[in-house]
């Protein structure tokens, strides 16, 4: 976790993290590195969420909040789990640790990952509306724009920060937006909602020719991700609607995109195989079994997504 917040709190976990490190002679020199920058990320997600002061204090619920938080950034199971090998690792070396940490098994959290088309990960049209009105409440427009691009582009975050000022003139120009996804792989998506174009006339107002849209100047990319991130977490619960069972989180706009997006050819007429394919375009996925992922709620109500 790069974005640092609190970051008084954060250099203070981390000269706790020092003087454990110092004194560690177990480990190869590459796990010992590996080890400590994954530390180091948690003393950054500790400072941003908890404030936690002191090492000693982590307890499992602060592992359980952030397992859930590496797995809505992508991060993979083995890395999850070696993640927290780490900290374990070093709680291991405190000398008078407050809890005792539960096992992997003894968390709560799913740490496998699931199988390709089994997790619904849309959001409602009210759930997304609650959030919306959220940002629209603390005057983020940098917010609004990107859940507008990802509910009804289908962009990754990450492909939401990057637009610059001349990406936003030709998507304004061309009514559709080039992005550059994984692997450098570029696609254009058509702009079908007006309160997209809007938001970007509008931010192209605000920002200096060059410059990035949705980062403000001085600001690594990365926090501002992750700003938009913390943001997402903090009204999780209270947007969710209820007795839901699906962790909201911004690669779910995605999902909903994907599966609206599907929807909308089959019904229009187009064969179940074809709405696949235009749907993987529209993502920037050629594997069939990647876009499976994100069509899995509309197999759940009975649709054929493959």
């Amino acid at each position: 976790m790069s974005a640092i917040q609190n970051r008084g709190i954060f250099l203070t976990l981390v000269a706790q993290l020092d003087r454990l490190a110092r004194h560690n002679r177990q480990g190869s020199f590459r796990t010992k590195a590996r080890y400590y920058e994954a530390c180091k990320r948690f003393c950054a997600y500790l400072a941003a969420e908890y404030h936690l002061q002191k090492l000693e204090n982590i307890s499992g619920k602060h592992l359980v909040s952030y397992v859930l938080y590496l797995q809505d950034t992508g991060k993979s199971a083995s890395t999850v789990k070696t993640d927290l090998a780490a900290i374990r690792f070093f709680h291991d070396k405190m000398s008078r640790p407050k809890y005792t940490l539960p096992t992997n098994s003894e968390l709560g959290v799913e740490l496998e990952r699931r199988r390709f088309g089994q997790l619904d990960r849309t959001w409602s049209g009210p759930e997304f509306n609650r959030l919306l009105g959220k940002a629209m409440a603390e005057n983020r427009d940098d917010f609004i724009l990107a859940l507008y691009l990802g509910r009804y582009m289908g962009l990754r975050i990450h492909e939401c920060f990057r637009i610059d000022t001349a990406a936003a003139e030709r998507a304004l120009r061309e009514n559709a937006l080039t992005v550059k996804g994984k692997g450098g792989k570029v696609r254009t998506v058509p702009i079908e909602d007006e309160r997209i174009l809007m938001m970007l006339r509008k931010l192209l107002a605000q920002t200096e020719r060059g410059h990035k849209l949705l980062v403000p100047d001085g600001m690594p990319t990365d926090r501002a991700i992750n700003a938009l991130e913390l943001f997402i977490n903090r009204y999780r619960n209270e947007v969710s609607d209820k007795d839901s069972d699906r962790r909201l989180s911004f690669h779910g706009l995605r999902h909903t995109y994907a599966a609206e997006q599907y929807t909308k050819l089959t019904e229009d007429g187009m064969s179940a195989i074809d709405a696949h394919y235009a749907v993987s375009r529209l993502l920037g996925h050629e594997r069939a079994d990647v876009t499976n992922i994100y069509l899995a709620s509309v197999r759940k109500r009975g649709r054929d997504g493959e």
